[in-house]
């Protein structure tokens, strides 16, 4: 039995209250990005996106152990961030669905280590893998950045379980 009173009153917790908690932190949305061993392209929607370090420059994303490409993205030696912009939002829901190839009829290319990148984002950042962690039921992708492109725009933002935008100035 533990002594740490904290410890077991974390079981009190439900994951409803653990994620509106986390949903009450207003986030950018990314899509990660990777290709596979046979060069096929492969995404998804990520709110746990962040910086790390600035010298060296290393950025960090979070993936589900359950994600049908977790093991692409274990696989690979560099992957891709794409910062997305308030009109992108479509881009965000497709890739967060299952079952479908997420690239097809998207405008992306590649970047100079290859990693696909999207049209139109805000910033299309390219990573090499430097680190990865295990911790829960998510995979810590820490990648040393590259290379990044930026663009004028506002971020499309997820806060409370909805899309959001920035109020003008």
């Amino acid at each position: 039995m533990s002594s740490d009173p904290a410890e077991g009153s974390a079981a009190l917790l439900t994951s409803d209250q653990f994620r509106r908690a986390c949903g009450r932190f207003a986030t950018g949305v990314t899509i990660a990005s990777v290709l596979d061993a046979a060069g096929t392209p492969h995404g998804l929607t990520v709110s746990s996106f962040t910086s790390v370090s600035l010298e060296p420059p290393l950025v960090l994303i979070c993936l589900g152990h359950r994600i049908t490409m977790i093991d692409s993205f274990r696989a690979a030696t560099h992957f891709g961030v794409n910062v997305l912009n308030e009109d992108q939002r479509e881009l965000s829901e497709r890739f967060a669905r299952k079952g479908e190839d997420r690239f097809t009829g998207v405008a992306w290319y590649r970047g100079r280590s290859g990693v696909p990148l999207l049209e139109g984002a805000l910033a299309a950042i390219e990573c090499r893998v430097h680190d990865r962690f295990l911790s829960g039921d998510h995979d810590i992708l820490v990648g040393r950045m590259l290379a990044a492109e930026v663009a004028e725009g506002a971020p499309l933002i997820h806060f409370a379980s909805r899309y959001r935008r920035l109020a003008g100035e």
